[in-house]
């Protein structure tokens, strides 16, 4: 049977197009030998379960592995010690083949409820007198632990783990304990007593930072996709191929293979894009981009969700997509944190940035549409849109040109605060009717300040570059030129535009056109 791209559920080798772990599950290897307990948490569809399984695989040579996943309990598992006990043991024992002499047998007096002590305590000292009798040392694994972290027994259970793990080596116990989920445990608020307000005590002190990167770095995708090709021959340019989808996810694990396989089993056999040779292409990747943007998936579901349950989240974000505000990457900072949990937020450099394109589409389409039905500018954008397409080509310079008129009309008296504020954000407004269905627009995150902005549309496989500032004299106007001509040499295009929020009183607005080497320049100015 033929390989396919995965995006539910854990990925397997024999089915699937997958990245090499081996570099990976060396780097965790190396942390369980060292006999570090931690925890894995990343993202929703960051590719833990899969990391997972591979890990209990590689680890079976040299330890004896216990691999549970916390969703397989049902809630009431947690409501209790007694019942939270039972339910473990039954885990355990459904996982683990063989055991020592007696083992099993307490095991299962804990699950039938025969056990003359059915506690924490009686099973941790069931669980050491295991370890006591293997000839490998175990390492205890933990998926989708989120599932019990709202529950006090869950937050004793891990108590257990740190008691015993201080008394290492003179007590017998796990070697390694990994723990995989959304939520780091180690942020569990736990309730003290009933008349105190929750307050932060981490029973999960122990745990070492994880610092192993589970995104897809280029070259990774590039060897899957070569994979791919030698099943294919599709012609694709793989180099090219692995960059797009790296630019756009930033190894984002779900949106890379997702992005894979629109264009394998949508995209291709289509009307624009009849075989594999034309899906895997430039054109064919911005179709899929465009597919993935414009749905309610899963991810971007819970995205919303989030962004909806912490407002303070929302204020990150908004700040980050629409002011050109530079925000400090600090750890300690909740909405920081909360960002980064979530999959939303990386550091780069010191700064927080949204984690990558796709995700800062999906939000600037999200948080302007609530802007849609009151806007005048989107209005205005909607009822012309048809006089920006000619042939299946956007207009860009005409876009600006009705831009400026529309803007001029409603809001030309308006003062800096107004356009700095603002501004963009209203350009970005009027043009999504135009390109809606059909194209999408990001930022370059390194350009986005409160004074420069580069904008790049994808329309029907082509790319235009649109950089929008706020006019700061004719000498600021000739470096942005500079740069923008830098960008063009970047995406090989040899027309660019420019977008100038100029607030003098005496400024001349329009639209005008010059030449600079072998690249033509359009500026519009309000």
């Amino acid at each position: 049977m033929a390989k396919i791209f995965n995006v539910n559920g854990a990925c397997r080798p024999q089915k699937h197009y997958m990245v090499d772990l081996e570099s990976r599950l060396k780097a965790i290897k190396k942390m369980v030998d060292d006999g570090e307990y931690f925890t894995v948490n990343r993202a929703r569809q960051f590719g833990k379960t899969t990391t997972l399984n591979a890990l209990a695989a590689y680890l079976k040579k040299d330890y004896q592995v216990i691999s549970l996943d916390f969703q397989t309990m049902a809630a009431l598992s947690f409501e209790s010690e007694q019942s939270f006990v039972a339910a473990f043991a039954e885990e355990v024992l459904d996982a683990i083949d063989e055991f020592p002499d007696g083992i099993e047998e307490k095991l299962t007096a804990f699950v039938e409820g025969t056990a003359r002590i059915n506690s924490l305590q009686a099973l941790f000292k069931v669980i050491k007198s295991w370890c006591g009798k293997l000839d490998r040392e175990p390492v205890l694994i933990i998926d989708e632990v989120d599932t019990a972290t709202n529950n006090q027994v869950f937050i004793d259970f891990l108590a257990q783990l740190r008691a015993y793990y201080l008394k290492k080596p003179d007590t017998a116990t796990f070697q390694s304990v990994i723990l995989a989920g959304v939520y780091d445990v180690r942020n569990i608020k736990r309730k003290i007593r009933s008349d105190e307000e929750h307050k932060s005590n981490s029973p999960w002190n122990i745990a070492a930072k994880f610092r192993v990167d589970m995104s897809f770095a280029a070259g990774e995708i590039g060897d899957m996709l070569k994979e791919y090709e030698a099943d294919y021959q599709t012609g694709m340019d793989i180099e090219e191929m692995s960059k797009l989808l790296y630019d756009y996810t930033s190894g984002y694990p779900v949106m890379v293979s997702t992005l894979c396989k629109y264009m394998d089993e949508e995209i291709a056999g289509s009307e624009r894009f009849p075989g594999k040779k034309k899906a895997w292409t430039k054109e064919g990747f911005l179709e899929a981009v465009k597919i993935l943007t414009n749905e309610p998936n899963p991810l971007f579901l819970s995205m919303k969700g989030k962004v909806e349950d912490y407002p303070t989240l929302r204020t990150v974000l908004y700040e980050l997509l629409f002011a050109g505000k530079p925000i400090p990457y600090v750890a300690m900072n909740d909405s920081i944190e909360i960002a980064t949990m979530f999959g939303f937020v990386r550091n780069e450099n010191g700064k927080a940035v949204i984690f990558n394109r796709i995700f800062e589409t999906v939000l600037y389409d999200w948080f302007m549409s609530e802007e849609y039905g009151t806007s005048k500018l989107y209005d205005a954008g909607l009822i012309e849109k048809n006089q920006f397409v000619t042939g299946g080509h956007l207009n860009v310079r005409r876009i600006l040109e009705r831009f400026v008129e529309s803007f001029d009309e409603l809001y030309g008296d308006r003062d800096e605060t107004f356009l700095e504020d603002v501004g963009r954000r209203y350009f970005m407004l009027f043009l999504k009717p135009i390109i809606n269905g059909v194209g999408n627009c990001y930022v370059e995150a390194e350009t986005r300040n409160r004074e420069r902005t580069d904008l790049v549309i994808d329309y029907l496989g082509e790319q235009f570059v649109i950089e929008l500032k706020l006019w700061r004299g004719n000498a600021y106007n000739e470096r942005g030129e500079a740069q923008l001509l830098e960008y063009l040499d970047h995406y090989h295009l040899n027309r660019g535009y420019m977008l100038s929020f100029n607030f003098n009183q005496k400024k001349e607005i329009g639209v005008k056109e010059f030449t600079i080497g072998d690249k033509v320049l359009i500026e519009a100015v309000v």
